[in-house]
């Protein structure tokens, strides 16, 4: 029957993917069927739904319209049949989830000790990888949710506010910082730095505070390698600058952890979830164990860890960024921003 849910899952794939072959092997059918499936709901509608030229399939107001309304049908459908399931016995079933190496190296290991003794029948599969591909998968359905920085949401996704912690700026003991000290970056200029690939969601925003906050980079070493970044800067001169949840344990004796100051520099952490599918039970407790421990060690940065915007906050940025801008520093210097990267 047109307007199944099958069509309009069909629909939503085509959507999504701007492709009925790609549509076909998300939701494992042929082209032809797929193609059956839109041509019969646009026969029912009136209406045409995408336009198809030169290879390209772009969705007309009409598909636009269209789904958005069928992203809640699919949401509801999905959330009936976990209504009917949940008058089973306990919490059950898979989950795929796809975590940063900065939820894994500190967060991740007590979240799901707790998780694990309290829903054995879970069966659980955690994907440790960078934000690009996770947000790619959770597009895909491929993984439950994900936890990254924050983006732009494209289409076949939904977001929400997951944390906010400090970035905080990570050196050998040797070079005499006070652990636990906020720190003016650009006052310890010129600096060696490791960021991350330009792939990576937090690059732009690093290397544009570095811009705005007259921070001189005398060398700048790109490493998309977590373990081996944190061995480089125990190992070395080198520094980095990582999200503050996942220093939160460090006592000083290998890496000196300080939060970086004049001005803070924040990253908000948001969990994505397919947009058409309802979250499961089991999910939903995962999420709340991390949420629970990563907001208990996002505490060690003290009560105002996630303090919100004031008036005027804006204007004292755009001073502090105008008064180390002036101050003279040897090396390079991030003088414009980097193109945008691809997350």
């Amino acid at each position: 029957m047109p307007g199944s849910v099958r069509d309009l899952t069909l629909f939503v794939a085509v959507y999504e993917q701007r492709s009925f072959t790609a549509a076909a092997e998300r939701e494992g059918a042929t082209q032809s069927g797929v193609s059956q499936h839109i041509r019969k709901l646009e026969d029912t509608l009136g209406v045409r739904l995408f336009t198809r030229s030169k290879g390209e399939v772009q969705p007309t107001p009409a598909g636009d319209a269209l789904y958005l309304k069928s992203i809640d049908i699919l949401r509801l459908y999905d959330a009936a049949k976990q209504a009917a399931r949940s008058y089973g016995k306990g919490l059950e079933g898979e989950l795929v989830v796809g975590l940063m190496p900065t939820m894994t190296r500190s967060v991740l290991a007590p979240a799901l000790a707790r998780f694990v003794a309290d829903h054995p029948n879970v069966s659980i599969n955690v994907i440790e990888a960078y934000s690009a591909t996770l947000t790619q998968q959770v597009r895909a359905a491929e993984i439950d949710f994900a936890i990254v920085p924050a983006f732009a949401c494209p289409p076949g996704l939904m977001s929400r506010l997951f944390l906010r912690t400090p970035e905080v700026l990570v050196s050998n003991p040797s070079l005499g910082l006070a652990h636990g000290a906020p720190v003016r970056l650009a006052g310890l200029s010129p600096v060696k730095l490791i960021l991350p690939g330009r792939g990576n969601t937090r690059r732009h925003s690093l290397e544009t505070y570095c811009a705005a906050n007259g921070v001189s980079i005398e060398r700048l070493l790109e490493l998309d390698a977590m373990l081996a970044t944190l061995d480089l800067v125990a190992r070395s001169d080198w520094m980095t600058v990582l999200p503050g949840i996942m220093m939160a344990l460090d006592d000083g004796t290998q890496h000196r952890v300080n939060p970086l100051a004049e001005p803070p520099f924040w990253l908000d952490l948001v969990l994505i979830e397919p947009s058409q599918r309802s979250m499961t039970a089991a999910a939903r407790a995962f999420v709340a164990e991390l949420e629970a421990e990563a907001q208990r060690l996002n505490r060690r940065w003290g009560p105002d860890a996630a303090p919100k915007p004031e008036k005027g906050a804006g204007n004292a940025a755009k001073k502090a960024a105008a008064q180390g801008a002036r101050r003279p520093g040897r090396g390079r210097r991030l003088s414009r921003p980097p193109r945008p990267d691809a997350s």
